[in-house]
């Protein structure tokens, strides 16, 4: 079972900055990739950014040069450094893994609970 923990999330005002951090465990053979994606209210989940094994990274148009996405592959945790922060970032974000829980699993995503964040203008 994998478990992934969201902290960081809250109220900002427009312009402002948050750090979200995605804590993972349980059994975890081997760790793909870990992102964030996000879900405005009334819309659909999307992408925020995503991060491999190895450091590439992949950015939505919508917060590129806005936000950071970082890895600690040691604590299996995932931050994302968010800027410049506006009301159209509001939503509730949510932490993505993919992984498998041993050798020879199939690859699966995890997601945490989610965690609100919302901009004032």
């Amino acid at each position: 079972q994998v478990q992934l923990v969201e902290s960081g999330g809250g109220l900002v005002q427009a312009g402002g900055s948050l750090r979200l951090s995605c804590a993972a465990s349980g059994i975890i053979f081997s760790i793909n990739a870990m992102g964030w994606y996000r879900q405005p209210p009334g819309k659909q989940r999307e992408l925020v950014a995503t991060i491999t094994s190895g450091g590439s990274t992949n950015y939505a148009d919508s917060v590129k040069g806005r936000c950071t996405i970082s890895r600690d592959n040691a604590k299996n945790t995932v931050y994302l450094q968010m800027d410049s922060l506006s009301p159209e970032d509001t939503a509730v974000y949510y932490c993505n893994l993919v992984g498998r829980v041993s050798w020879n699993s199939g690859w699966k995503d995890y997601w945490g609970q989610g965690t609100q964040v919302t901009v004032s203008s």
